[in-house]
């Protein structure tokens, strides 16, 4: 990689800032206030521009570029926010991500602060600095309100300090982190090829064993399942309430959050490619698992389901956790005399429930399932030492896949780590990256795309993900 870090040197005269987040800054950057270096605007009766999406990881777009579903404020258009390109915007998870770059001009939601800069500087600059992580810690000393109801205080965080280099510095700041993060990208995106390739892999030796079986000399039966053909004549097709004790959904709303127990509730974001990611679950209290619980307790080797957000995803309950479910989750407790909890998780991603879980997911449907569909969905049968020996060969011939995947996930993540402590370093002026901007080729120079490579598979768009749109409130 071009220019690492450990070939920049610190600024030949440090001084101290006086601002704990911040430290030592070079001699020749100043400090400002907050408001002395940006103008709040609130512009609104312009009903006619385009509305804007505020997002963690791209910055302020229109919503028609963003796929991820919003909450659209259709009516009172005139009560929003107009912002322009290259205003800085503050919005209701800012205190989270950081303060967002407008790409776009349109108008926002009139709870977010939109913000341009009062004084010469580069704008590119404060982009940098405003996602950087110290700066984004920071920001937690300007938030009000608990829980959902979080938000940062502007007029508090006004009053803080920014560092200023000089503009001709500013300037390189912003040429080297362009440059440096364009290629940081490269190289993630590379990497997540690989892993989507060895998942594709995976995902047709399960298809693979079982839709066909293990033996392709078996005489075979039509399935009645057009695009999976036939099956092994002694397989049974059934609908999956044949196979079931039990089908419960979650009649709750939202269980309430505490800081820490053995109690855990999981949200669609927790159920991710046949696992359970604690990431999306959260803890709840004893009380609340006892009520959440009334109707049915996740047992280890019961099958939980999202049935929307996204649809068709799923994960056998594992035994370390108390486990609750959350909204638009469904649990699924089997007779295990007749259907392996793992063979029927690699059903639901490889066999028939796949083919209608696409067609949802894609919305050429619905984006949902009710209860009768799923209790409807058609699901192949073999005898269950068949079904232990298919999960068998599964497991031995996508372990080599796993290893890999999980290689190239640690390396994205530790250039991603990476990318996160340069920035941090540079836009705090603990690494002088003059001359190293000076040196680069040309290409630093080109507009960087929107092309951000996707978020991490334990976040859920309709959770936590970084990447999400926020909801934006209609009127005031």
């Amino acid at each position: 990689m071009t220019t690492p870090k450990r070939n920049l040197k610190p600024y030949p005269v440090m001084q101290d800032s006086g601002v704990p987040w911040l430290g030592a800054v070079p001699a020749s950057w100043q400090l400002h206030r907050t408001k002395t270096l940006l103008w709040e605007r609130s512009d609104k009766g312009h009903p006619e521009e385009p509305l804007l999406a505020a997002t963690q990881t791209k910055g302020v777009v229109r919503k028609e570029e963003y796929e991820n579903r919003t909450m659209l404020a259709l009516k009172d258009l005139h009560l929003l926010k107009l912002v322009k390109v290259g205003d800085f915007v503050i919005s209701l998870r800012s205190f989270q991500g950081g303060i967002e770059f407008a790409r776009d001009q349109g108008i926002i939601s009139p709870a977010y602060t939109i913000l341009y800069p009062k004084q010469e500087v580069i704008h590119g600059y404060l982009a940098w600095l405003f996602k950087s992580k110290p700066y984004v810690d920071n920001l937690s000393l300007y938030v009000t309100g608990i829980r959902q109801g979080q938000n940062i205080d502007y007029e508090k965080l006004s009053r803080s300090a920014l560092p200023v280099p000089p503009l001709p510095e500013q300037r390189a700041i912003v040429r080297y982190l362009d440059h440096m993060d364009r290629r940081i990208r490269r190289y993630i995106r590379a990497k997540q090829k690989l892993v989507k390739l060895l998942a594709e892999q995976k995902q047709a030796i399960i298809q693979q064993a079982v839709t066909c079986g293990l033996d392709p000399s078996v005489p075979r039966k039509p399935s009645g399942v057009e695009w999976l053909g036939e099956v092994p004549v002694h397989w049974e097709v059934i609908v999956l309430k044949r196979l079931l004790r039990r089908l419960v959904d979650c009649e709750h709303k939202t269980a309430p959050a505490v800081d820490a127990s053995q109690y855990r509730v999981v949200r669609t974001a927790g159920v991710r490619r046949g696992q359970l990611v604690l990431t999306g679950t959260y803890c709840t209290s004893a009380e609340a698992y006892s009520e959440w619980t009334r109707r049915s307790i996740p047992e280890p080797g019961d099958v939980i389901f999202t049935r929307e957000a996204p649809v068709g995803e799923a994960c056998i309950v594992p035994s370390e956790h108390s486990l609750c479910l959350g909204q638009r989750t469904v649990l699924m407790k089997l007779r295990r005399e007749m259907y392996e909890p793992q063979f029927l998780v690699y059903m639901i991603y490889t066999g028939p429930p796949s083919h209608r879980i696409k067609l949802a997911s894609q919305g050429s449907t619905v984006d949902h399932f009710n209860m009768d569909d799923i209790a409807s969905m058609l699901v192949f049968v073999p005898p269950l030492d068949e079904q232990y020996a298919i999960i068998d060969h599964v497991k031995a011939e996508t372990l080599p896949m796993e290893v890999a995947q999980a290689k190239a996930n640690q390396e994205i993540a530790l250039l991603r780590e990476y990318r996160t402590r340069l920035i941090a370093d540079v836009v705090t002026g603990k690494l002088d990256v003059r001359g190293a901007a000076a040196g680069l080729p040309a290409e630093a120079d080109a507009p960087d795309a929107l092309d951000v490579e996707e978020a991490p598979a334990e976040m859920d768009a309709d959770e936590t993900d970084a990447d999400a749109p926020l909801d934006e409130p209609e009127g005031d």
